[in-house]
């Protein structure tokens, strides 16, 4: 894309990593950032195996595969960000230490740079506020798994300008995913909609209006979703689900999003879906099979 060549991922876990492969394979020059070498090797590692998998699954060559990994270059120190005209934050959901790398970053980088953040909950307008450009700060939200997944939800603020706006929507075509843009408010256009439908499925679960495997089944076979509401749940961890409704209830305050009481009670089992093997469904198997309902309260 016209004015980025380099493009720095700060934060490879689960969610920097997809992005991270998404952007190599795309043909840019990729500059991934961990804060020690335990953690960057082990992003390093999770982006290897990423294209592993598409190799296997035939989606890309084993050439494809060599040419992604010779645009990778990992860091520990933010000042190898340095080289990048666009910078992608993808920490984890906790918006001082969002505040903060970007804080640094902007005392970094050349100030020409454009920041986003990949932030599912947060406020891209307090997250511009905390730098001197905040014209150049935008959302990029990725949804995960990023390199199957073909939405990005640009959010755009009362800041940011159409420059920058423009330079989003030609980097994420280039990717190439499909973009959308939103307005800068909690949950953006996605979240907005799918957080209190999945805390309706979560309570009528309880409420025991039907099975776990005959929701997700009705929804599949009856709404034609790719996936049942449930299974979507464990996909996307359920500890981030209780996180971003807390988010947005707190904005809000609508009952629509407020955690349904089984959802706390599986996180604070350690329930938290397919990343711990246990969720609404248990993931032990070849097969996934229900295995919550002692937690129902029953």
């Amino acid at each position: 894309m016209r004015g980025v060549k380099a493009v720095g991922i700060v934060g490879c876990g689960a969610m920097g990593a997809g992005i991270a492969q998404v952007v190599a394979l795309a043909g840019y020059s990729t500059v991934v950032r961990e804060p020690n070498e335990k953690l960057l090797t082990a992003g390093m590692a999770r982006i290897q195996e990423g294209l592993d998998k598409a190799v296997e699954k035939g989606k890309l060559d084993a050439a494809g595969r060599e040419e992604a990994l010779n645009h990778l270059t990992g860091t520990v120190s933010l000042r190898g960000m340095r080289v990048c005209q666009l910078i992608i934050e993808a920490l984890p959901e906790d918006l001082e230490l969002k505040k903060e790398s970007l804080q640094k970053l902007d005392a970094l980088c050349h100030r020409a740079t454009v920041f986003a953040s990949n932030t599912s909950s947060f406020s891209i307008t307090e997250l511009a506020a905390s730098t001197t450009r905040p014209g150049q700060v935008i959302g990029l939200h990725f949804f995960n798994p990023a390199p199957v997944m073909q939405l990005v939800e640009i959010v755009t603020t009362p800041l940011v300008s159409l420059e920058t706006v423009k330079l989003a929507q030609e980097f994420v075509a280039s990717l190439p995913k499909t973009p959308i843009l939103a307005k800068d408010r909690c949950g953006f256009v996605v979240n907005r909609l799918l957080i209190p439908y999945l805390f309706d499925t979560i309570q009528s679960l309880e409420n025991g209006l039907a099975s776990t495997e005959e929701i997700d089944q009705g929804m599949r076979l009856g709404c034609g979703h790719p996936m049942g509401p449930l299974a979507l749940c464990d996909l996307i961890g359920l500890d981030v689900l209780l996180h971003i409704g807390e988010v947005m209830f707190g904005e809000y305050r609508e009952t629509r999003f407020a955690p349904p009481p089984l959802l706390r009670r599986m996180v604070t089992a350690g329930w938290l879906g397919k990343k711990a093997g246990r969720g609404f469904y248990e993931y032990r198997g070849q097969v996934p099979r229900p295995g919550f309902l002692d937690l129902r309260g029953e």
